[in-house]
């Protein structure tokens, strides 16, 4: 299993679909277990749902920044 594409999908999807971004919110561990397809350690999931907040935070926050300074992201 590639993780990091995987990573790549789950962050799509957070920032794509209100639903799933909803069930990320409120379960992480559930909505990625649902797009992996499998049951992984903890150490492993978390790892994931970091990798995916910290893209996902850090998204968003370069969108605002740009929208502020009216400028485009590269």
């Amino acid at each position: 299993m590639d993780i990091k594409a995987k990573i790549d999908e789950i962050i799509s999807k957070v920032q794509n679909d209100k639903d799933f971004a909803a069930k990320f919110q409120a379960d992480p561990v559930k909505a990625v277990e649902g797009v992996i397809g499998v049951d992984l350690p903890d150490d492993q999931i978390n790892a994931v749902i970091d990798a995916v907040k910290a893209k996902v935070t850090t998204g968003g926050l370069l969108d605002k920044i740009t929208g502020i300074l009216g400028g485009k992201k590269d």
